[in-house]
């Protein structure tokens, strides 16, 4: 098939030719390795479509779906595609390309599971656009096998930005405001796999609902739905732009119920929460906050404790009142008895807190 033929998101956005070698950047956009390599020896050290600073040694991400979604356009034109494909392909992936189902997604997600190599056959065979389409059903079971296929691909660092860069968050956004509660809870199983990589916490904060969708979930979901949907937060705002976000939308009284139900990781999303003066504020507008933090302390497991000593931590240094409200709730007693903690962070932690309360109130 003529190059002029073939769709414009497979031409490099530098050079306007095919890609024979697409890599991904990591600011997700995907060029020829050959042209993108030719702006880097130049001296380049932005992203030529978004302009935002790169890394000093930024890593090219080969894009191996992209890549065999061109070579298989232009199979299609071919009399003799079905042998090509035969010969390309092993047979489940043949069938989840050509005529994808509930079982066959299936056989793919057992197959992925503990197999890397099978992970990368499947990044390189062009399935991660079909499974993702296979998100949008109708049908609970095929979109569980979907997602569950999705997460398995997201184990490997290599996937992780192919991903987004395929259009994965809108279909796990979608699936977080969906009617399933076993899809929800995978949803935000993989925003915290896809976390893992600092540009991809970018793009899922940005992108529209991805948070509030959170939210929601931690505010009306089951158990299990709040648990990874906290953890998803947990892993998507230690950038502090999804900070300001969370708080802005709501998050911190959802979060301060929670915690006070016995969710720790909730407690956790507030010690980052509390970093930013949005986050600070809501807490401090919440009636009960710091009795809630403080029943952590005496009876959270050792994670809730921590980040409940580091969350009040940072409310004293930054509100006098804050101060006052922790040092007549006890708290003061409760650090002394924390110095003791077998848990370094936690002694750490309540050391910190005495410091600030013996010298700011």
């Amino acid at each position: 098939m003529a190059a002029q033929q073939l769709p414009d998101d497979f031409r490099c956005p530098i050079s306007l030719e095919i890609m024979t070698d697409p890599v991904i950047l990591s600011s997700g956009h995907t060029f020829d390795r050959l042209s993108i390599q030719q702006w880097l020896d130049s001296g380049h050290r932005t992203c030529p479509i978004t302009k935002l600073p790169l890394p000093q040694h930024p890593s090219l991400i080969p894009n191996h779906a992209l890549r065999s979604l061109i070579s298989n356009f232009a199979f299609s034109s071919l009399p003799t595609k079905p042998q090509l494909t035969q010969q390309v392909y092993p047979h489940a992936f043949v069938s989840t390309l050509t005529c994808p189902s509930s079982d066959s997604l299936s056989r793919l997600v057992r197959l992925s599971k503990r197999d890397p190599a099978s992970r990368r056959r499947l990044s390189e065979s062009g399935t991660v656009s079909v499974v993702l389409r296979c998100i949008d059903s109708d049908d609970p079971i095929m979109q569980e096998k979907a997602l569950s296929l999705v997460l398995n691909l997201s184990l490997d660092d290599d996937n992780k930005v192919g991903l987004v860069a395929e259009g994965a968050i809108g279909k796990i956004v979608a699936a977080l405001r969906g009617n399933y509660a076993s899809c929800r809870a995978l949803a935000a199983t993989i925003i915290t796999s896809l976390a893992v990589v600092e540009v991809n916490k970018a793009t899922i904060g940005s992108y529209p609902f991805a948070i509030e969708s959170l939210i929601s979930l931690l505010r009306d979901g089951n158990d299990r739905e709040r648990k990874e949907a906290a953890t998803a937060m947990f892993a998507i705002c230690s950038f502090s732009d999804n900070r300001k976000r969370a708080a802005s939308n709501g998050a911190v009284p959802i979060l301060l119920r929670i915690a006070g139900s016995g969710l720790d990781r909730a407690v956790e999303v507030l010690g980052l929460l509390a970093k930013c003066r949005e986050g600070r504020e809501a807490m401090e507008r919440f009636n009960g906050a710091v009795r809630i933090l403080a029943c952590v302390l005496r009876t959270g497991e050792s994670k809730g404790v921590q980040y409940a000593l580091l969350t009040l931590s940072t409310l004293c240094s930054y509100s006098e009142r804050m101060c006052t409200e922790v040092r007549k709730e006890g708290v003061l007693e409760d650090c002394v008895r924390l110095v003791e903690d077998e848990n370094e962070k936690i002694r750490r932690n309540a050391s910190s807190l005495i410091q600030v309360l013996e010298r700011d109130c």
